[in-house]
């Protein structure tokens, strides 16, 4: 990823929980950024980064993720206190998510998904038990017609246990129920069958892309390589035993169509 310095905070965004904030940058960019020192702490930072850039590259389409580093200077300048405490508490690396301008959110009721594109998305959050994508919460946008997932740092809630790791690949995935895209989903065997043998060729450099700050100091870990090891450990496993979560993700899908 691309480092990036934050040159204006332009304003809180307070859907998200986390109090993420839309960023100016050195490049002229603008940024929807989320800080290592909110409440989510620097998991949801990894998380969104590994989802994030793993989806990527298995071919859906993710907004450019950035690490934007951030001079706490600028919080005496915000009027609210509680901006002024994040911006203080997040010194150097965050995360920062290319805005879309111009971008919608996705209307569960009116907007259509290709069957196929529906199943790889839906398998997607599957393999990385991303619990954030209800008709509630979509984190999907449209952008110039095409589809755009964000918003990944409620994935691989298994990070906050490690200890559990490894009854980790055999879990189900307890979102599927209200996926927004299962319902037009088309077979998901044939999105995994599409996808998983790609996601142990492309990990390696997806978890490569985590600064090493974000990873450092893990309690059970030797540092930050060894944590990247476990990522690829558990998510390698789902990738190929699928016969632990999938098939209730399809009894899911099935009941929804």
């Amino acid at each position: 990823m691309r480092t990036v310095v934050a040159t204006r905070y332009l304003a809180p965004l307070r859907e998200g929980g986390s109090l993420p904030g839309l960023v100016e940058a050195d490049d002229l960019g603008t940024y929807v950024v989320k800080f290592r020192g909110a409440g989510q702490g620097r998991k949801a930072l990894v998380a969104e980064v590994v989802a994030g850039e793993l989806a990527r590259a298995l071919g859906l389409r993710v907004p450019e993720l950035v690490v934007v580093d951030l001079d706490p200077a600028f919080a005496p300048g915000e009027p609210d206190e509680e901006v002024q405490d994040l911006l203080r508490a997040s010194p150097g690396h965050n995360l920062g998510m290319d805005y879309l301008p111009g971008s919608f959110g996705f209307d569960p009721v009116a907007d259509r998904v290709p069957a196929d594109e529906a199943a790889r998305v839906a398998w997607f959050d599957g393999l990385v038990q991303n619990v954030d994508r209800s008709w509630r919460n979509p984190n999907l946008l449209r952008w110039h017609g095409d589809l755009w997932l964000i918003d990944h740092g409620a994935s691989l809630y298994f990070h906050h246990d490690w200890r559990s790791r490894e009854r980790a690949a055999g879990r189900p995935y307890p979102a599927a129920a209200e996926h927004v895209l299962l319902g037009r989903a088309g077979p998901l065997q044939e999105a995994h069958d599409a996808l998983a043998p790609r996601v142990p060729e492309v990990l390696p450099a997806v978890l490569s892309e985590v600064p090493d700050g974000w990873l450092a100091d893990e309690p059970g870990f030797d540092g930050p390589d060894d944590v990247r090891a476990a990522y690829l450990e558990v998510l390698g496993a789902r990738a190929a035993a699928p016969a632990a979560w999938l098939p209730a993700m399809e009894a899911a899908r099935a009941a929804r169509r």
